[in-house]
């Protein structure tokens, strides 16, 4: 499997412990020689200090970090200023989303800001910074769980890209069928560009169906039922984890995913695992 397909997301630690952790677990997966690093970027901006410290820090280590921008609940003149810094440390890629607010964000006096959606933080970015950022952009092919509908999402995402974005991520999934599905249905939209299959481990069952109830991901029954039957036995868990996954991604190389987007979720383990399990497949 070839490297320049292949990235990982990192959240931004809270503590110096978990900045610590994070160190040695990128060590582990900057092996692998990814195409970059991306950074998340917290609800409403909670984590701006940390996405930009984490970002320069793997910056710093020789790899290409992107972080992510969100731009609900922050006004024109803050999101300006966190671009121009970027800019200052040569940072040129960007994952620019929609994002949420806090929880409990009316009782602490916030407002949803200057924009409403994704296509408009990839249009000021664009107008503020001309063609300086590769910008990624979300894609859904389950659907966002506040679309109207699986036409609307489509037309969605095909706004983002005549906004300006280069590329796509998706939300993680384990249907593939969904994915070629929307990939089909994007470029009937017009939307024409690399949409990279975002990959989710399953190392943890609570863990994944909790994830996955707030984003809208489905699991298939098979999987989930297979999953809840292992109850808490950790290793069976994994190791089923890693042979659904490694399909999943297999299948989607196959059928022409222009890349894959790991959500470690500041782990290395299934992902190292994943990887070379698929760099094993693709050498046969």
């Amino acid at each position: 499997m070839k490297t320049n397909n292949f990235s990982i997301e990192f959240f931004p630690p809270k503590t110096p412990e978990g900045a610590e952790k994070l160190r040695a677990t990128r060590i582990r997966l900057a092996e692998l020689k990814p195409k970059y690093f991306s950074v998340t970027f917290g609800a409403g901006g909670s984590t701006q200090k940390g996405t930009l410290e984490t970002v320069l820090e793997i910056q710093r280590e020789g790899h290409e970090a992107a972080p992510h921008l969100s731009c609900i609940g922050s006004a024109r003149d803050s999101l300006r200023a966190i671009l121009n810094e970027y800019k200052s440390h040569g940072i040129r890629r960007l994952v620019a989303l929609r994002g949420d607010l806090p929880s409990g964000y009316g009782a602490m006096g916030y407002s949803s800001g200057e924009f409403v959606h994704a296509n408009e933080l990839v249009e000021f970015i664009r107008a503020e910074t001309g063609d300086w950022f590769h910008i990624e952009v979300a894609a859904y092919p389950e659907m966002h769980p506040q679309a109207k509908s699986p036409q609307d999402d489509v037309q969605n995402f095909a706004r983002k890209v005549k906004a300006g974005a280069n590329a796509a991520i998706t939300q993680y999934f384990y249907n593939a069928d969904a994915y070629f599905r929307f990939v089909e249905e994007a470029r009937k939209a017009g939307a024409d560009v690399p949409i990279v299959a975002g990959i989710m481990p399953i190392t943890n069952y609570s863990q994944l169906m909790r994830f996955s109830d707030m984003c809208g991901a489905e699991i298939p029954r098979w999987v989930r039922l297979k999953l809840a039957s292992f109850g808490d036995d950790t290793a069976s868990i994994k190791a089923f984890g890693l042979d659904v996954v490694t399909a999943l991604c297999e299948r989607l190389l196959a059928g022409g995913a222009p890349g894959l987007h790991f959500y470690t979720l500041n782990q290395a383990a299934a992902t190292t695992e994943i990887w070379h399990r698929l760099e094993a497949s693709s050498a046969r």
